[in-house]
């Protein structure tokens, strides 16, 4: 395993557009014209592919491309006990979108079993060399917690948990139980991607929560318990980053607004190692928040965005970079896109030469603001 420490000056978020042999072979598969087997032999080819084209652009973080989920963070929480699924055509609305999701939803306690997620890992793992690290990303904890008490869930999860306490110390535990299996099965670079911060900026979230009679401050106090649970107990050798986004599905997004409201919080006393932050617009506001970062963590700029193929300006970028310099040092900063190129796998709109040109762009820029 490579001795750079994660992450990396130019970096990524871990999620890339779906090759068209891999979305074939899972149509076919879909049809019944070909077997589990013949659909596992594609999608391991494909994998060592994208792993490749990573190492070939010279980057030290690898990943699968996210390609044996369907979703980004449902996927995941499928391989705990109590959580079942069900494709009924609905989905969450996103700016002008429907984002089509599986029902996910509890039909007993949350528990930690033996993951599937883990078993992908080892596949991917093998690939690193003293250039790489393998890193894997899950939904934070966070994450599964509002799935499950979204209203269309939220009396089904009161069946099993009268109390979101209850709920957040059986989430919380199960994910320990889980970082520890990608930690037995050598994984160091762990990665959370987190919408629920993203989803409570901004002012349409504060008239929200507050027609449900939900006040907003114990909604963010909520969150940051089940993140911190989770991270309990972590191994010293393990870094464990956390991606906070406003949605990524099709190129569209779910919501904007600062950080200013958040930074208190998720900037200031999430006890992860660093956070991987969207940037590329300005739906994400001002840098000023960067200053409400604890002084253990370091900030990866999501500057260059995957939503659009157009090559952001290079001059432009580096000017921000400095920009957010003001805040927070930049031996301390990093840069990456601002999401995944593909959170779902339907994928942005461009194509993968141009998805691969944006990383390029990222390499370029970082080299010429830190050095090589």
């Amino acid at each position: 395993m490579s001795k750079i420490q994660t992450p990396y000056r130019y970096d990524f978020v871990g999620s890339f557009l779906r090759p068209q042999a891999l979305k074939d072979a899972k149509a076919a598969f879909q049809a019944g014209k070909i077997t589990k087997e013949e659909f596992d032999k594609v999608v391991n080819e494909e994998i060592t592919k994208v792993v490749a084209k990573q190492k070939e652009l010279g980057y030290h973080v690898i990943t699968d491309g996210e390609f044996r989920r369907t979703f980004w963070h449902l996927d995941f929480m499928w391989g705990f006990e109590g959580v079942a699924h069900e494709n009924t055509g609905g989905g969450v609305s996103f700016n002008g979108e429907l984002a089509l999701l599986d029902d996910t939803y509890l039909v007993g306690k949350i528990k930690a079993k033996a993951h599937p997620f883990v078993e992908y890992f080892k596949f991917l793992k093998q690939f690193e060399d003293e250039n790489t690290v393998a890193k894997y990303t899950i939904p934070a904890p966070a994450q599964t917690f509002q799935q499950m008490i979204v209203p269309a869930n939220y009396e089904t999860t009161r069946k099993f948990y009268p109390t979101n306490e209850e709920l957040i110390q059986d989430i919380g535990v199960a994910y320990q139980d889980v970082i520890k299996q990608f930690y037995e099965a050598g994984c160091r670079n762990l990665q959370f991607d987190d919408c629920t911060w993203g989803a409570i900026v901004g002012d349409a979230a504060k008239q929200r929560y507050a027609s449900l009679g939900i006040d907003l401050e114990d909604v963010k106090k909520q969150l940051l318990e089940v993140n911190n649970l989770a991270l309990e107990n972590k191994p010293a050798d393990m870094v464990i980053t956390s991606h906070i986004c406003r949605g990524n599905y099709h190129s569209t997004f779910f919501t904007s607004g600062p950080y200013d409201s958040v930074a208190d919080y998720v900037f200031a006393k999430e006890n992860v190692d660093a956070l991987f932050l969207e940037y590329d617009d300005a739906r994400s506001g001002g840098f000023a928040p960067l200053a409400k970062v604890s002084p253990d963590k370091k900030v990866v700029l999501g500057l260059i965005t995957t939503k659009t193929p157009q090559l952001e300006n290079k001059e432009t970028i580096i000017k921000r970079i400095k920009d957010a310099s003001k805040y927070i040092p930049l031996d301390r900063l990093y840069l990456s896109p601002q999401c995944g190129f593909a959170s779902c796998e339907i994928g942005n709109k461009l194509t993968e030469d141009e998805q691969w040109a944006k990383l390029k762009l990222v390499k370029e820029i970082a080299e010429e603001v830190w050095g090589k």
